[in-house]
């Protein structure tokens, strides 16, 4: 049973509102309706949402293709940011009123959320709540795989496939903050244009040209030591052929597809290194250890300006359906946000 929570001055609803997926289907099945108000268990907070970043995995969630794990909420939304108004027994860190951004297994997409406090991390200095919701599905992701299982050091080159994506804009930025040579992909030459000007040595049109074709001589045609992939199979032969001896592959989604040629003799000859992984079901413990790290590394980048989120568009909850017509349409550049709280939202954290 979920511990008592401690309250703060305000009392808190029995109620709150909440986007549901009444069936799988297309976006017009998230609906906004009036749902309990969560209690945090042991470990836990109880955040009153100001804003919930849009992730493809919450389209996945609403299409029936990515249900979440056990035990989390039914509700879409992996990121939020907002205010601490209860702790379950046994929270240590933060407290009611400290402003936080949190990593969900689900349910961010409603006035209030729990999530176990191991999760959460401080709101960057000077950034709202509305920016700081866009940060920890992305950061968390690029940060484990990239630099953890990636290895990614300075002096490296890494290819990011996606670039123009929420993952792909975070990624350039903090593998440029690392001093590695960073390229990209992306759909449109707008969205080329987005990779370059947040650091990107070069991006490719991947509906024009070849990226392997056109990023081998670019290294001197040694390749690149690291290649991060949303795309799957479609890639893979190019992706082993433009790697570096000693390259690594990380997959961390499989739109193109999830099977491909894989061509053995080059991972041996190159001692080539192809892993990948998801996020979502991993322990409190896990993600608690992720967000230490960024908060050491990648937090100090986000408030001294030298990484910024960036974001697209933002919608109020109750249009939730728009922001997934968007990815959707693969008409995204950086993150869409869900205003949940349109005051709260613009609240900033202090220097």
């Amino acid at each position: 049973m979920p511990s008592k929570p401690a309250l703060n001055d305000e009392r808190l609803p029995a109620t709150m509102q909440g986007v549901i997926i009444t069936e799988p289907g297309a976006p017009s099945v998230l609906e906004l309706t009036e749902l309990p108000l969560p209690q945090p268990a042991a470990g836990e907070l109880l955040i009153r949402v100001a804003a919930a970043g849009v992730n493809r995995p919450d389209v996945l969630q609403r299409r029936g293709l990515y249900p979440p794990p056990p035990g989390a909420s039914e509700l879409p939304g992996l990121e939020v940011a907002g205010v601490v108004v209860a702790t379950g027994s046994g929270s240590a860190r933060f407290k009611q009123g400290d402003l936080v951004c949190a990593l969900l297994a689900g349910g961010g997409y409603a006035e209030y959320c729990t999530v176990p406090e191991l999760q959460c991390l401080p709101v960057p200095a000077g950034m709202s709540l509305a920016d700081a919701a866009t940060l920890p599905e992305t950061f968390f992701t690029v940060w484990t795989n990239v630099f953890d299982r990636g290895g990614l050091q300075a002096g490296e080159s890494l290819l990011v496939h996606g670039g123009a994506s929420g993952i792909g804009t975070t990624a350039i930025q903090l593998a440029r903050a690392a001093g590695a040579t960073v390229f990209a992909t992306a759909g449109s030459d707008e969205k080329v244009a987005l990779c370059e000007q947040l650091g990107a040595t070069k991006a490719v049109n991947y509906r024009r040209e070849n990226f392997r074709e056109v990023l081998k001589p670019l290294t001197d045609n040694e390749g690149i030591n690291l290649i991060f992939d949303i795309v799957g199979g479609a890639y893979l032969e190019d992706n082993v052929k433009l790697l570096a001896t000693e390259g690594r592959l990380v997959v961390i989604g499989v739109l193109g597809g999830a099977k491909g040629t894989l061509n053995l003799g080059l991972v041996l000859s190159k001692r080539l290194t192809v892993t990948g992984s998801t996020l979502r079901a991993r322990s409190p413990e896990t993600k608690g250890a992720i967000a230490s790290a960024l908060e050491a590394k990648a937090w100090p980048l986000l408030a001294s300006g030298a990484v910024k989120p960036v974001v697209q568009a933002r919608f109020p909850l109750a249009e939730a359906a728009r922001s997934h017509e968007l990815i959707e349409a693969n008409e995204t550049a950086g993150k869409l946000v869900l205003i949940v709280d349109a005051a709260l939202a613009e609240q900033a954290a202090p220097y």
